[in-house]
């Protein structure tokens, strides 16, 4: 045991470039986690804002009617150039009726909708394309426009 203990303690050998290759790798450690650091803290800038519709008014009678529409952005600013399409529900329609929205998300749109018979209560579906190149997405079910008999 003393002969082996000898021999360690004589061995003046090192593994050569071992330390140089430690601080190689800390570095590119180091580099690598700021890089994914940065990716992580910019993903909001890359998150898309879910775009709505306010109506006036949401509930109509059957007939010719203009509803006033508005393309609105999360925190409730109006989306210009977004396209608004009004389409038949539960209630009838000749048709769909589309327009762009102008400044502040405003937007006039002339409907003629009607129910069916026996039908006291309709239903007309918005929809809503956001402006090419923004940060908006439509994912959601918007309001949609009561036709009421009365």
């Amino acid at each position: 045991m003393v002969g082996v203990r000898r021999q360690f303690s004589e061995d003046t050998r090192a593994i050569e470039g071992l330390p140089i290759r430690l601080v190689i790798a800390l570095v590119v450690g180091v580099a690598t986690m700021s890089v994914m650091l940065d990716m992580v803290s910019s993903v909001g800038t890359i998150a898309v804002a879910e775009l709505d519709i306010e109506s006036t008014p949401d509930v109509i009678e059957p007939g010719s009617q203009t509803l006033g529409l508005r393309a609105i952005g999360p925190n409730g600013e109006g989306v210009e150039d977004a396209t608004v399409i009004v389409r038949a529900g539960t209630a009838q329609m000749d048709g769909v009726v589309t327009g762009d929205t102008g400044a502040n998300g405003r937007l006039q749109l002339q409907i003629d909708a009607h129910t069916r018979v026996n039908q006291q209560v309709g239903t007309l579906i918005i929809e809503i394309k956001p402006p090419a190149g923004s940060q908006y997405i439509d994912r959601r079910s918007n309001t949609e426009i009561l036709v009421v008999q009365s």
